[in-house]
């Protein structure tokens, strides 16, 4: 059984921190990078925070495959994949498979974001949730 974790129990991440790293992942994508995510309900997270940009699932086709497609098209690649064992081992493989392109793998914004809010989230679909209830908790009259 899936346990949830206690929605009134107060953030304890660092709410600038955590906008600051939302803001540039929008930017990177605006500027036309690549997010690759592990599947549809880590997309759908990244679409609620506002990303408009391209967003690929890592589930539709082996890592190195897709990291030869993404190769050829993108510059630049942010990896975000959920901060677990299975995502660490996956982001590590798609960094080496990037490394022989001429795309640049972008793992930094996954690590700062997996160091803030690793207490709190495990996953890339758990962080719209996350942001939300951040944003509510440091000024609730804004967002209601």
């Amino acid at each position: 059984m899936r346990r949830h974790r206690d929605e009134t129990k107060k953030v304890s991440c660092d709410p600038e921190a955590l906008e600051k790293i939302i803001e540039e992942l929008l930017e990177v994508s605006e500027e036309g990078a690549a997010i690759i995510v592990e599947g549809i309900r880590d997309e759908r997270s990244l679409r609620d925070l506002g990303i408009e940009g391209t967003i690929i699932m890592a589930a539709q086709k082996p890592a190195l495959d897709l990291m030869e497609t993404v190769a050829e098209e993108f510059e630049e690649v942010v990896i975000l994949t959920d901060w677990d064992r299975k995502g660490d081992e996956l982001a590590s493989k798609m960094e080496l498979y990037l490394s022989g392109t001429r795309a640049r793998a972008n793992l930094e914004i996954r690590k700062r974001l997996k160091q803030l809010v690793r207490r709190e989230i495990k996953d890339v679909e758990s962080l719209s949730r996350l942001v939300q209830r951040v944003r509510e908790e440091t000024c609730p009259s804004f967002w209601l």
